[in-house]
């Protein structure tokens, strides 16, 4: 039976680690193909087109972006980041799940489109640690760290929206229990139609 595959986002306040456990799926889960955005920055020198980006002009994003191209966009900074419908809408067509860790107002801008995939709202096992998450990195400065901290505060106001939610305590305990979730979501009833049909007919899976 040739199977669609699905989308799952991954979201949550900066400093959950929602970056981290997204990389070790990708590792450990082959199948798992990861979004790519579109971009109006430069590439770097170790970045390749359709692999780490799709570089665009800013005519072109913004030409995608009156057409709807894009399930989400924003500025971030001085370019523009945003991701493509149809290359993910495609993916899923051919049978990969399409994985995209996003913030949470892209994620809800994504639901609004695409209500049928999988949310999971990553979250640190207390706001105590959050703060020293944030502090603890080096490229931010304090301003910045409570800045990020405060914003926090307001995305757990929208936990609500998310269909699963994984506290991060122990990245290898989040990572099986978002794993556990993705295997779930593959058998549910409505991912399986015309299954009964193939065993009715005597055809193995």
């Amino acid at each position: 039976m040739q199977k669609t595959g699905m989308l799952i986002v991954l979201s949550g306040p900066s400093g959950a680690g929602k970056g981290t456990i997204c990389a070790r799926l990708l590792e450990r889960n082959p199948q798992l193909k990861l979004s790519i955005s579109c971009t109006t920055r430069l590439p770097r020198p170790n970045e390749t087109e359709g692999v780490d980006y799709f570089f665009k002009s800013d005519a072109e994003f913004m030409k995608m972006a009156e057409e709807g191209e894009f399930l989400e966009y924003a500025r971030v900074f001085d370019y523009l980041y945003g991701t493509p419908r149809q290359y993910v809408k495609d993916q899923i067509k051919k049978g990969h799940d399409v994985i995209l860790e996003i913030d949470v107002q892209g994620a809800l801008k994504v639901k609004d489109k695409m209500d049928k995939g999988v949310f999971i709202f990553i979250v640190p096992p207390s706001m105590e640690e959050l703060k020293r998450r944030l502090k603890k990195r080096n490229s931010e400065m304090e301003e910045q760290a409570l800045k990020r901290f405060a914003t926090a505060y307001l995305e757990l106001d929208f936990i609500e929206k998310y269909n699963y939610i994984v506290v991060n305590d122990e990245v290898e305990k989040a990572v099986k229990k978002v794993e556990c979730i993705i295997t779930a979501e593959r058998c549910r009833m409505e991912r399986n139609r015309g299954m009964d049909e193939i065993l009715k007919g005597g055809k193995s899976l």
